[in-house]
C-alpha cells in the first residue's frame, strides 16, 4: 500500500484566499499542499471586473462587511490592510489604477495577478494539485488530519478550508465547506446568494419592462437597525427587474418578502422644484418632468397620469406634483427573488464566526481546523472589499499557522 504523502498544512481551494494564503504559509518555511477539484485556477479573479479584477478598495473597513457577528473581520483586516497588498502588488511590478469610490483594478488583466500569486506560491515550495478532488477530511488517529484525495492519501497537521460560496456554479463553485464545516459539528449561516440583481414579478414589472438598459444614479435602501443597508449607486433597468451597482449592493441586505426603497432624484426635492417652475414655466407637466430626469423614465413615469402629464405646469394642482415626486422619490417596490448564484458575485452566509478565532481563523471546535475567505460568514460590498477579506483572512491564517508551525513537532515526512 502507498504510503500517504505528508504535509504540514493542506489549503483545499485554489481561489483568492486560498492561494494568498498557501504562498504566505510556505513562505513562512511551512510544507504546504494546496488542492483544488477545478480543472482551471482561479477563475473568480479572472472574471473579476471585467477581466481586469478590482482586487482592493482603499476604504475597506469592517462597515463595509455583513455578518452574524459584525466584530470578526477587524482583526484581519487591520492586520492586512488595502495599502499592504497594494505593496505586493507593486514588489510584482503589475500597473494599477484607481477606478472611483477607492475601487483599484489591474491596468491590464486579472492575469497578472493570478501569476503574482502563483509566484508567491512558488517562492514558498507550495505543491499544487489540481485538478485533485478532496473525498474525505478527517481526525488523524494521533494528531492532525487524513485527507482521501483523487491523488492518494494525505496527512497533515492542520487544514485550511478556502472553498468559497455557492456563487458562479460554472466555474466550479460547490458546498464543499459547508459540508466540511457541519461533519466537523460547526453551524452555517444559511448561505444566500448576494451582490445579485433582484427579480419582479412578469405583470408588475411591464411597465417598465421598456425601460431596460436605462441607468441613472440613485439611492436604495432596506431594512431597518443594525439590517439596515442604504446606498447612493447607479440604477440599471432591465427587461426582468433591476441591476447595477445599486441593486447588487442592496441585494446583500433585502429580505425575501420585504420591499426596497428608491429615491430617482437624489439630492433634489423634485416636490419643491416642480412647484417653484410652476411661476416660471408653461412646459407640460411630462416635459417639465425630463429636464430632471432621464427623458424616458419621464416619459415611463407619466404614462398612467394620462391627460394630466400633457397639461401646462401652471394648471397641476400641488397636490399632484407632489404625489408625482413622491412616487419618483419613494418609490417602494418588493422584488419577487433574485437572479441566483448563477448571477450572483458572493455568498452571503456561510460558517458562523462564532465558532472561529477572529485572530486565527482556527476553529474553536476542532483544533487545526481553519477557515477563510468568502466559505466563512463575512460578506463584503461591491468594490472589492471581498477580496480584500479574502487577503486579510489568509494572512491571519497563515502567519497563525507559522506561528503554530514553530511551537509544535513537525509532522514526520516520508
Amino acid at each position: 500500500m502507498q504510503a500517504a504523502s505528508s504535509f504540514d498544512v493542506v489549503v483545499i481551494g485554489a481561489g483568492a484566499a486560498g492561494l494568498f494564503c498557501a504562498g504566505v504559509a510556505g513562505q513562512r518555511g511551512l510544507r504546504v499542499l494546496l488542492v483544488d477539484h477545478a480543472e482551471k485556477l482561479a477563475e473568480k479573479i479572472r472574471i473579476s471586473g471585467g477581466g481586469r479584477c478590482n482586487f482592493t478598495n482603499l476604504e475597506t473597513g469592517p462597515a463595509n462587511f455583513l455578518s452574524g457577528n459584525p466584530a470578526f473581520c477587524r482583526s484581519a483586516l487591520a492586520r492586512y490592510t488595502p495599502r499592504d497588498f497594494i505593496a505586493l502588488v507593486q514588489r510584482h511590478r503589475i500597473p494599477w489604477h484607481e477606478k472611483h469610490k477607492g475601487q483599484l483594478f489591474c491596468d491590464e488583466s486579472s492575469e497578472d495577478l493570478i501569476a503574482m500569486l502563483l509566484r508567491e506560491c512558488e517562492a514558498g515550495g507550495v505543491t499544487r494539485w489540481q485538478p485533485c478532488r478532496v473525498a474525505a477530511v478527517r481526525r488523524a488517529a494521533v494528531r492532525g488530519f487524513e485527507l482521501d484525495t483523487d491523488r492518494g492519501s494525505v496527512r497533515a497537521r492542520r487544514v485550511v478550508v478556502a472553498t468559497g460560496g455557492l456563487s458562479i456554479p460554472k466555474i466550479g463553485a460547490s458546498d464543499f465547506g459547508y459540508r466540511l464545516a457541519r461533519q466537523f459539528g460547526h453551524r452555517v449561516v444559511e448561505p444566500r446568494p448576494a451582490l445579485v440583481p433582484l427579480t419582479f414579478d412578469a405583470t408588475a414589472w411591464a411597465p417598465f419592462a421598456a425601460l431596460a438598459g436605462l441607468s441613472l444614479e440613485v439611492t436604495v435602501s432596506t431594512g431597518s437597525g443594525s439590517a439596515a443597508g442604504r446606498f447612493l449607486e447607479d440604477l440599471l433597468f432591465t427587461h426582468r427587474g433591476l441591476s447595477g451597482p445599486a441593486v447588487l449592493q442592496i441585494s446583500s441586505y433585502w429580505q425575501p418578502g420585504t420591499p426596497i426603497a428608491l429615491d430617482l432624484a437624489p439630492g433634489q426635492d423634485l416636490a419643491s422644484a416642480l412647484r417653484e417652475a410652476k411661476a416660471v414655466s408653461r412646459r407640460q407637466l411630462g416635459n417639465e418632468l425630463a429636464t430632471r430626469l432621464p427623458a424616458r423614465l419621464a416619459e415611463a413615469w407619466c404614462a398612467p397620469l394620462g391627460h394630466l402629464a400633457a397639461r401646462p405646469l401652471p394648471e397641476v394642482k400641488d397636490k399632484d406634483l407632489a404625489a408625482l415626486a413622491a412616487s419618483l422619490q419613494h418609490w417602494m417596490l418588493t422584488p419577487a427573488g433574485t437572479e441566483g448564484y448563477r448571477k450572483a458575485e458572493v455568498t452571503a452566509g456561510g460558517v458562523d464566526t462564532r465558532e472561529l478565532s477572529s485572530q486565527t481563523m482556527e476553529s474553536r471546535r476542532v483544533p487545526g481546523l481553519h477557515f477563510i475567505g468568502e466559505v466563512v460568514d463575512v460578506t463584503g460590498w461591491l468594490g472589492g472589499y471581498n477580496f480584500q477579506w479574502a487577503w486579510a483572512s489568509g494572512h491571519a491564517c497563515a502567519e497563525a499557522l507559522a506561528a503554530a508551525g514553530r511551537a509544535e513537532t513537525p509532522v514526520p515526512h516520508p
